[in-house]
């Protein structure tokens, strides 16, 4: 018995011991994480920073001084280029460096080795398979091939690495210790691997499956009508009219096989709106000062640690401040003494999906031009924690990976069709990182357009701004040379004339420099009007916060930084301008509760904006919502067909120009509906869903808490996100803020003998939730306020508002 005692008095400790320093699930190892020496008590941070420090990395050419102001923002004085990007990678480091490490396991499918759930192991195969790690190399070859570039990502890696050698487990970022993990050593790959998430953020969606299954389920002219290539409504980027200075390339020949197909000789065989951006430059003839002034607010999902890091850098030929984007070198939206400039999407279809024709189970050969043509073949080897690799094959064409040859229980995969080949241009040879270095070190227009030349994707609206008095608008990438409408629908692999048969010139990309109307402007809406003689996409964001833009700008006169403050945070909604004369008479009053009427009452009386303090704005949101599901789910909505609905520009169309269409009747009932049908069932559904969840009419049913904004952690860890901002907007306005996504960074530039900056994002510099400045600046955001940016000229510049300074030497 003796023995007995004595073995369990060993065993459970030892038992215990293993438990509380093994991660179980998404536990952390609890020893290990409440260690007082070397867990998270090591993270939290005072807030004194007033102290100077110095540290040697030994590929440092010469003395770096880094001064931080107020907001903890590096400000790098170097004396060449390649200290000045080891310094940005040091510092990126120093304050991101998880979120760094993260993302770039994200975008490499390498999150299993964190994470050991089935939703990551199907992440992870999901973007082996898609070609992020194939693409990364390419772009890395091509960046490793220019000298500036090479330059650029070596020091910024080496930087990165010597933070990484002076953390001790102690001094590991939170997450680390979260998640238990360690980081790894950076490597160039992991550069080009940060550039290919942005690409596959911004152009990886895709509709050709769903637009294929709709034109096998209606037809033709259904489609053609439903899904036309040009909106009812547009206000284009590049402004109408605009000549083009060129002379156009011959188009490739539609192939007869893609005209029968939507012409008639068919044989057997809710879109919710994404990412979006705004961005203007006013000519000087436009503002109180006489110089122009450039605004820039990218929308993307939010999260702490803020997409976005702050930075100046500063060496000979040199001196640019704005953000950059953590794990990659140089300033991507921002200004210098003489120009400025900004990015939104474009929206290009440069994604396309190839139905292949197998010969065999082997998947060794392939149909194209009437021969077997052999596959490649690539091996992803991904690590799983504490389980076996899983061995993926992933076979290739000439058009790219084949994705998927059996259906994952994925919901990110719903858009890839099983058995086809991906023609993506992040898998090209590319080098985006030269268009920063010389719109960094830009002068003038004639700069701004070189830069340009060197983009790829994704295709981005690059708005410009010069001292000269210059400005301009391009939208920008490497555009594939397609017939009209080549990618709206699954394309046949087997066929040459399907496949991309070349580019469109750099230096036809459409552009405009200084309009008659003194303004350039774009909000993610069509590129340009149907005169331009090449295709880009056939669908792009709806038109109204481009719309609205346009008429403020067209108005406005003796602009001032609090004008273009004050309009980056407009809640006005063109949609409901459109639509509420059209449904609001559809309304039966007689037939409504007393909820109900009060909410009628409200809507009679809105101003059409989504102010946080709205009532009438919650209800026309989930009012208008719901009656284009009441519209187009019958139809839409057939299992194990994936589609989507017709965009909102056309649902709007309809109600106001086809009071009788058919698609209002609602196939799954017995009786006929009509649009005044489903006008009433969603206005009192919306009434009743809001009823049910707030109780009677009261103010928690303004907007701003019915949409819950709020910035959640990077990795969704619970505690590590912000609260929520009682803040207005919605995605159809200038400020266009839903629940988790929103403007990424707001920038206000004013140009002129000292250039003045202006900007802020929702997060704050530091990726530590220890620190006062992991948060700091998301009340400002929310408040829609600017901070002033300093743009200073040396590391004694008085305007800096310093707190702190590192030195670097070798």
């Amino acid at each position: 018995m003796n023995k007995l005692k004595a073995l369990f008095c060993i065993l459970i400790p030892l038992g215990l011991a293993f438990l509380l320093n093994t991660k179980i699930n998404t536990t952390p190892p609890l020893l290990k994480f409440l260690n007082p020496f070397m867990g998270f008590w090591q993270n939290a941070e005072n807030n004194h920073f007033m102290f100077n420090h110095s540290v040697k990395i030994k590929g440092a050419i010469d003395k770096i001084e880094i001064v931080f102001d107020d907001r903890m923002i590096p400000h790098i004085f170097a004396q060449n280029d390649h200290d000045l990007y080891l310094a940005q990678g040091y510092v990126t480091a120093m304050h991101r460096l998880w979120q760094m490490d993260f993302q770039t396991r994200f975008a490499a499918g390498r999150i299993s080795e964190v994470v050991t759930s089935q939703p990551a192991r199907e992440s992870d195969r999901y973007q082996r398979r898609m070609g992020m790690v194939y693409g990364a190399e390419n772009s890395l070859k091509g960046m490793m091939a220019d000298p500036k570039s090479k330059e650029m990502v070596l020091a910024y890696t080496e930087g990165i690495n010597a933070y990484i050698k002076t953390l001790s487990k102690a001094k590991y970022p939170l997450e680390y210790k979260i998640l238990d993990f360690k980081p790894e050593e950076w490597t160039p790959l992991k550069c080009a691997l940060l550039l290919k998430q942005m690409s596959a953020v911004l152009a990886m969606g895709s509709d050709e499956f769903y637009m294929t299954n709709i034109l096998k389920k209606f037809g033709p002219e259904i489609t053609k009508n439903l899904f036309p290539d040009y909106p009812y409504r547009e206000d284009p980027i590049i402004p109408v009219g605009t000549k083009w200075d060129f002379k156009p390339l011959p188009i490739p020949a539609t192939p007869k096989a893609f005209t029968d197909a939507v012409t008639g000789d068919v044989k057997t065989k809710q879109k919710i709106e994404g990412i979006g951006s705004n961005n203007w430059a006013l000519s000087g003839s436009k503002t109180a000062s006489g110089y122009p002034i450039l605004a820039n607010d990218p929308h993307l999902d939010l999260s702490l640690p803020s997409i976005w890091y702050q930075i100046q850098l500063n060496a000979p030929g040199v001196n640019t401040y704005g953000v950059s984007l953590p794990g990659a070198p140089g300033v991507i939206i921002g200004f210098n003494q003489k120009i400025a400039w900004g990015v939104t999407n474009v929206a290009a279809d440069v994604l396309d999906f190839y139905q292949i024709k197998f010969k065999d189970s082997t998947h060794n050969e392939y149909w194209y031009n009437n021969k077997w043509t052999k596959t490649s073949k690539r091996i992803e080897t991904i690590k799983v924690r504490g389980d076996k690799d899983i061995i993926d094959t992933v076979y290739y064409t000439h058009q790219g990976p084949v994705v998927y040859l059996q259906k994952p229980k994925f919901n990110k995969a719903n858009n890839v069709p099983v058995g086809n080949a991906l023609r993506w241009i992040a898998h090209d040879q590319s080098n985006e990182l030269l268009t920063f270095y010389f719109l960094n070190r830009g002068k003038n227009y004639d700069d701004y357009r070189k830069a340009l030349t060197f983009y790829t994707a994704p295709a981005q609206n690059f708005v410009f701004a010069s001292v000269d008095n210059d400005i301009s608008i391009t939208p920008n990438g490497k555009f594939p040379l397609k017939w009209k409408e080549q990618g709206k629908y699954i394309l046949d692999g087997s066929d040459p004339a399907n496949d991309w048969q070349g580019w469109i010139p750099a230096s036809q990309n459409p552009t405009v420099k200084n309009p008659p109307r003194g303004f350039v402007s774009s909000a993610n809406q069509s590129s340009t009007d149907q005169t331009y003689p090449y295709y880009i996409n056939w669908e792009f964001a709806p038109y109204e916060r481009g719309k609205h833009i346009n008429d403020r700008l067209t108005a406005m006169t003796k602009a001032t930084l609090d004008s273009i403050r004050l309009m980056q945070t407009d809640n006005y909604s063109v949609m409901a301008q459109n639509l509420m004369p059209a449904i609001m008479p559809l309304v039966n009053k007689d037939h409504l509760n007393a909820t109900q009427k009060e909410a009628l009452s409200y809507l009679t009386k809105w101003n059409k904006r989504y102010d946080a303090n709205e009532i009438a704005a919650s209800v026309f949101e989930i009012w208008t919502k719901r009656l284009s599901d009441d519209i187009w789910s019958d139809d839409f909505e057939v299992a194990g067909i994936p589609m989507r609905y017709p965009s909102r520009d056309r649902t709007v169309e309809m109600i106001i120009n086809e009071p009788k269409s058919k698609w209002y009747d609602n196939t799954k009932t017995s009786k006929i509906e009509t649009l005044s049908d489903l006008v009433n069932e969603a206005f009192k559904y919306s009434c009743d869903s809001l009823e049910r969840r707030f109780g009677p009419i009261n103010s928690d049913w303004n907007w701003a808490n019915v949409k819950q904004t709020h910035v959640p952690h990077l990795a969704k860890i619970p505690g590590l996100g912000s609260k929520v901002l009682l803040i207005g907007g919605a995605k159809s306005t200038i400020n266009a803020i839903s629940e988790t996504n929103g403007p990424s960074w707001r920038m206000v530039i004013e140009l002129g003998k000292t250039p003045k900056g202006h900007g802020v994002y929702p997060g704050g510099q530091s990726g530590n939730p220890g620190s006062k400045f992991y948060d700091n600046m998301v009340d400002t955001w929310a408040q829609g306020k600017l901070y002033d940016l300093f743009f200073m000229q040396s590391p004694t510049d008085a305007s800096g508002k310093i707190i702190s300074r590192l030195k670097i030497s070798k």
